[in-house]
């Protein structure tokens, strides 16, 4: 086999099993005692791939439709989103695709029957116990799966190849092509951008009210996009009106035009330039997500903020917006002494308010979500119940929500879906 003739498609990440396998493949004949161990040990990882994949039918398969979907290559990325490139890479390419051919078609009649391993035959065939994938959703497990076979039916190499590009024009390539939101985690060689694999299946169209404020985050949004000019985004106002809700339905309502989510929290901001340099070449929108976002007058975190949002020397890539969510208008805290032009201990009271207020004045847009009105509030109410098919004459219900909020917060969308959960959950 001739795995270490590739020249695109190298060093795959969960690369072990193919290594072995193409061993196997030339040496299963020279009896050497440690082939049939091997190959229940590639055996092992399959499924156990299978199990954190959710994948099923032909592992084998699957497992080299894995490693090509996830390979971030000079072709890969300059596909995905955009779909055929022109020039030299693409004969590179198809003689590397040729070899993966060669995987695909391998027949293990010989190797099984020599091995004496019979139960790898259940690999090439595998009904999955769990359709649960820790990888991916459903959709993008299924495609793989469907990939698969699809590399299978077609006629030779080229054609192989077009459908793989198809698929990075689709969907993209690696963890930005294959998820929709992320987080980042520092370590001792800098900061990593790791894939959330369950983010909150909730639309736009699921929250109730607040069209304006909801209409100014979708036409941000909808130009950033559509690759005109947008700003950074500031969604304040009271808690549980529905801010944090709005971007990640924002996530989902744009992910299928090239739209991702990274989260990234205040203790973190230290790290946003490395973030930036990781995403800034490659052919998808980032929006970088601060939920919550506040300092108070000895944290210093907002300054890393400032400086990469407008102020350093590298200009902040165009494919790079920033959404952060606040309880706080003003972000930093502001005390009463700030303006308080007699202040012994600071002479210049105006530069110290100017400081503080210069964080929120970096974004260009500013979408105030205010708490509903009783009248509001029931309105929600009575719109999330019908959609649950919760059945109870309209004066009743309003009158267990008065009473669930003055308990539970007050008026707010969360307290009115707090209260149609416990409506669900008594039967």
């Amino acid at each position: 086999m001739r795995e270490e003739e590739l020249i695109v498609y190298k060093d795959f990440a969960d690369g072990k099993i193919l290594k072995d396998m193409v061993w196997l493949m030339e040496h299963y004949r020279s009896g050497d005692s440690g082939a049939r161990p091997l190959l229940y040990d590639c055996m092992h990882g399959l499924l156990e791939m299978a199990a954190d994949h959710g994948f099923y039918g032909n592992l084998w398969h699957c497992y080299l439709t894995n490693l090509l979907v996830n390979n971030e290559n000079s072709y890969s990325m300059a596909c995905e989103i955009r779909g055929a490139v022109e020039g030299s890479i693409n004969g590179l390419v198809l003689h590397d695709i040729t070899i993966f051919r060669e995987f695909y078609e391998y027949d293990f009649t010989e190797m099984v029957e020599i091995l004496r391993a019979p139960e790898f035959y259940t690999i090439l065939s595998y009904e999955s116990p769990s359709q649960d994938s820790k990888v991916y959703n459903k959709r993008i497990r299924d495609r793989i799966c469907h990939l698969s076979e699809q590399f299978m039916a077609n006629e030779n190499a080229q054609a192989m190849k077009d459908t793989l590009t198809e698929f990075y024009q689709e969907y993209g390539v690696g963890k930005f092509g294959l998820h929709k939101a992320f987080r980042v985690v520092h370590e001792d060689t800098g900061a990593r951008i790791v894939p959330i694999q369950n983010i909150a299946h909730v639309y736009l169209d699921d929250l109730v009210g607040y069209e304006i404020p909801k209409k100014k985050l979708v036409d941000n949004t909808e130009a950033f996009v559509a690759g005109r000019r947008a700003n950074n985004c500031l969604l304040f106002g009271d808690a549980g009106t529905g801010k944090s809700s709005s971007v990640k339905a924002i996530a989902n309502e744009y992910y299928d035009r090239g739209l991702r989510i990274i989260e990234i929290y205040k203790h973190q901001f230290q790290d946003l330039s490395d973030v930036i340099s990781q995403i800034k070449n490659r052919n998808y929108k980032f929006i970088i997500y601060m939920d919550d976002l506040s300092f108070e007058d000895f944290e210093i975190e907002y300054k890393y903020l400032k400086a990469v949002i407008e102020g350093g020397l590298e200009k902040k890539p165009e494919n790079v917006l920033i959404y952060a969510t606040s309880n706080r208008r003003h972000l930093v805290r502001e005390n009463y002494s700030d303006k308080e032009d007699r202040r012994a201990e600071d002479m210049h009271a105006g530069d110290t308010v100017q400081e503080k207020l210069s964080l929120v004045y970096r974004f260009g847009v500013s979408i105030f979500f205010c708490a509903p009105d009783k009248k509001q509030f029931q309105q929600i109410v009575r719109t999330l119940a019908e959609r649950c098919g919760i059945e109870m004459p309209e004066e009743e219900l309003y009158l267990e929500a008065n009473k669930w909020e003055l308990a539970h917060g007050g008026l707010s969308g969360r307290t009115a879906q707090q209260f149609i959960d416990y409506l669900l959950g008594k039967g």
